[in-house]
């Protein structure tokens, strides 16, 4: 994967088909354009990351992490690392972070590699890796997985995956969460 094109297709893509009218993605685009390592993430302000939205076919469960360092209920995700597409980097940390089985991209990606959403957030830095507060851009991903199979948390950076109410994103992802309730019913 050539990275810079990728990430430059797929934000320009989801900026003209997705992002709502207040999405700039200002601070994104402008360290595209000075040419900053979004792939590295010692980049700062800001680097890439991938996160999915794993869904029970029904849409009504979503599949969250307790968070370790961050200590709070979040979609498994984390930085991107080498993959022939974004939604490959993202649908490996949920695998990695949950043991889900059976993890297919959802149809709404049509197959492709457009984003279902992108959220720049602050994150908090690490003293003891010398890492200030920072940015993740982060490029988010719907999956399908069937909640009766069995997880299993990677307990070095989750203390726990757990199948939740699909309402539990208001607090997590709300731009997600409007998303999805405007998506056709499976």
């Amino acid at each position: 994967m050539d990275f810079r094109n990728a990430l430059t297709h797929a934000v320009e893509r989801y900026r003209a088909e997705i992002a709502g009218s207040h999405e700039h993605l200002a601070l994104l685009r402008w360290q595209m354009a000075e040419g900053h390592a979004l792939d590295r993430r010692d980049t700062f302000p800001g680097h890439l990351t991938t996160s999915a939205f794993v869904l029970s076919p029904d849409h009504a469960q979503v599949l969250l992490i307790d968070h370790v360092v961050i200590g709070r209920w979040l979609q498994p995700g984390g930085h991107w690392e080498e993959a022939d597409q974004f939604h490959l980097s993202a649908a490996r940390e949920a695998i990695e972070e949950t043991g889900v089985q059976g993890l297919s991209l959802h149809p709404w990606h049509q197959g492709g590699d457009l984003p279902f959403t992108i959220d720049s957030h602050d994150v908090p830095g690490k003293p003891s890796r010398g890492e200030p507060a920072h940015i993740h851009h982060d490029l988010q991903y719907l999956f399908l997985a069937d909640p009766a199979l069995p997880l299993i948390a990677q307990v070095e950076e989750v203390h726990a995956a757990v199948w939740k109410p699909i309402a539990a994103l208001t607090g997590i992802a709300p731009r997600a969460l409007e998303r999805l309730s405007n998506l056709p019913k499976p």
